[in-house]
This record gives structure tokens, sequence and C-alpha cells, in this order.
């Protein structure tokens, strides 16, 4: 993967082509919330293996105290019985491969570059298979767009950098995944990461507690995503939606729970309907000293327009000039030089998907292009250099 500006739930190494469920996406765990009673279940992998994968011995395997632990957490906070936490973690195995991949690189870092970044997924494949795709899903697209307020292109977008269109959902059983993440993480400095991935462990036991997919099953990323749109099981749990409305949530067939489901993600983590992504702006000639590198946008345009920043060419609405914004960079580090752009709220919240800032803006310049296509044009997504 060429590498990325991370910032520091769904959600979030991109040993896939097009998967982005990676581990800058995780930094964080999000807070867990039980779903609503009558929440429609959530369809097991179609794809599964029928067999759960050979065990591997890990190195220092967790302990038997350590796991009776937490699966006492799991049935007291969460309502679990004790003997079905234990069963599922009975069956967990270390896997040797998924420690591998998400082990800290041994070698210098490569420089950071956009352009490359963007290559990756601004490319003919993703553009041809999106414009299909959006043809395909076009009613879909046009329902859950106005529900929810978020561009069709967007939505597009997302599920072609995440897993080009359900192609590369991954090959890994989450249950293996979560455990070997959880209590064998292989970086012994980010004891954060470790406890994100048992959280997100706890959540997948409580979903398979409630029938709403087979924890035994279910594949997905190394990093324990899931599905088209690649959601962690805790962003699963809280923001998936049922596109087609038939009672399930199929995330791994069904195109249009996928959809439904990204958008219930973006608008649940503030996407503000009518709001570019970038906004029309001329920044000063070195906007450098205005980028923050957080995931929250903290300036007004007042402070912008003091610091030298002026409104560019545009035809659309001004009402982003009422809202708190953010300068970003994307670095072309053998060069010295980068990008800048100003990000309204709705960058941020694609942000709360993938916690990098090439990440969002691929997904942006994307979205850019299939709108183009698609004969929209494109005002919402252009930025002003």
């Amino acid at each position: 993967m060429s590498v990325l500006r991370i910032v520091p739930s769904a959600i979030l190494s991109i040993a896939l082509a097009g998967c982005a469920a990676r581990a800058d996406r995780i930094e964080t765990a999000d807070t867990v919330s039980t779903p609503e009673s009558g929440a429609p279940a959530i369809m097991p992998a179609s794809h599964a293996a029928p067999q759960p994968p050979a065990r591997e011995n890990p190195p220092a395997p967790a302990s038997s105290i350590q796991l009776q632990d937490f699966a006492e957490t799991i049935a007291k906070e969460r309502g679990i019985p004790l003997k079905h936490a234990q069963q599922l973690l009975s069956e967990a195995s270390f896997n040797s491969r998924i420690a591998q991949l998400m082990a800290p690189s041994k070698t210098k870092a490569a420089k950071k570059s956009w352009a490359a970044y963007r290559k990756r997924f601004v490319e003919p494949i993703r553009i041809r298979q999106g414009l299909a795709f959006w043809q395909r899903k076009q009613e879909t697209l046009d329902s859950v767009s106005t529900q929810y307020g978020i561009p069709a292109s967007i939505l597009v977008s997302i599920i072609g950098v995440e897993t080009l269109y359900g192609q590369h959902m991954g090959n890994f059983r989450v249950l293996d995944a979560l455990y070997t993440l959880g209590f064998h993480f292989p970086d012994s400095k980010r004891p954060e990461r470790a406890a994100f991935f048992r959280e997100q462990l706890a959540d997948l036991i409580q979903l398979d507690h409630e029938g709403r997919l087979d924890a035994r099953r279910t594949q997905g990323s190394y990093a324990g995503a899931l599905g088209i749109p690649q959601f962690m099981p805790g962003s699963l749990m809280r923001y998936a939606a049922d596109g087609d409305n038939d009672g399930k949530i199929d995330l791994f067939g069904n195109e249009d729970d996928a959809i439904a489901s990204v958008a219930s993600f973006l608008r649940k983590h503030d996407w503000q309907p009518g709001l570019p992504v970038f906004a029309p702006v001329r920044l000063p000639a070195d906007p450098a000293p205005l980028v923050h590198g957080g995931l929250k946008p903290s300036l007004q345009w007042s402070q912008l327009q003091d610091k030298g920043a002026s409104l560019g060419e545009t035809t659309g609405s001004l009402s982003w000039q009422a809202h708190p914004l953010g300068v970003i960079d994307l670095p072309e580090e053998s060069q010295g030089t980068a990008d800048y752009r100003t990000a309204t709220p709705n960058f941020f919240a694609i942000t709360e998907y993938n916690r990098s800032y090439f990440y969002a803006t691929a997904v942006t310049d994307l979205a850019e292009e299939l709108a183009a296509r698609m004969g929209y044009g494109s005002p919402n997504y252009s930025a002003i250099d």
C-alpha cells in the first residue's frame, strides 16, 4: 500500500486491492452500542468456508484466565450467556499470517505520495465498474441519496474503493482475525489497538448470539472488516441498514443493503446534506500553517479570510461558509511539495470511514469523476487550487 497521512467506527491495511479495512481506519474504537430491539437479522456470509481453517498455535497463547475474564465481562455487560462466549472463544484460532500483516514494518517507510495513492483508486477499472454499478443500481442510489442526503457518487465511490464493488471482501475467518489481533497484537507499543480489536471481537460474539451472523463461518479482511462496504462488527451493529426493506441485512450479497449502510454510516457521522466536500477556496501562497492535522474542522471562514484565503469561482451555494472548515495537506514528500484543499464537515465525515486524508480525498476525486461521466457534473466536489 502506498503510504498514508494518518491522523489519529467503523470501522477500519490494504492487502486486498481496493479494500479499505486498514489499520489506519481503526485507530480508535467506537463506543459500543446495542442494536435496538427488533433490528433486522444480518445474513451470514454466503461465501464463507464450510469448515473453519486449521488451527495454528500462537507463539504466546492467550491464557485461560485472560479468556475467562473476557468471556465473563462480555456476559455481564452484554447479557450474553457465559457458555456461548466461552464456546466461541475456545474455537478461535491464532493466525500467524494476520499477525504478520499487522506487524510494524522493519524497513524504512516509503515517502508519502498523494499522486501515487490517488492513482491506485481513480483509475480506469474502478471508473468503468463504478459506472456500471451506478447504472445497475440507479433506482436504489436515487432513493438512498434522497433519504440520507448523500450524493450517489460518494456512495458508489466508497464501495468501489473498499471492495471493487464486492469483488474483494476478504477470505480470513473474522473470528480468528479479531482473536489474533485482540490477544496477540504484533506491536506491544500499541495496547490501545489490541483493546480495539477485543471490543470488535465482543461485538462479533454479540452479533452471533443475536443470530445476526454466524461467527464461526463469516469471512472478511485480515483486520476483521466485513462485506461489500467493509464494516467492522461494531459498525455493522450500529450503522447497517436494510436497503430493500426485506427485514434482513445482508452486507455480503445484497448491494441495496450495502448502499444504504454506507449512507447510514456517513449520515450518523455528521454528513451535512447540501454541503460540498471541498469548498471553492483560494488559499494563501503558503497554506501549511493552516493545516492542523486533525479529524475535526476547526476554522471559521472569517479566520481563513484573515489569513489571506479568498472565494474562488463558484456557481454553487455558499452555505459552507457557515460551517467549520479545515485545511488539509496531501504531500509529495520526494518533491517537498503538497496539494492543499479546504475541507468541509463532509470531508471529515468520510474520514470516519477511514482515518486518512488520502483516503477521503481519493473517494471524493473518484466520486467527482464518476459524477461527471454520468452527466451530473461535479459542483459538489471540485477543489480550486
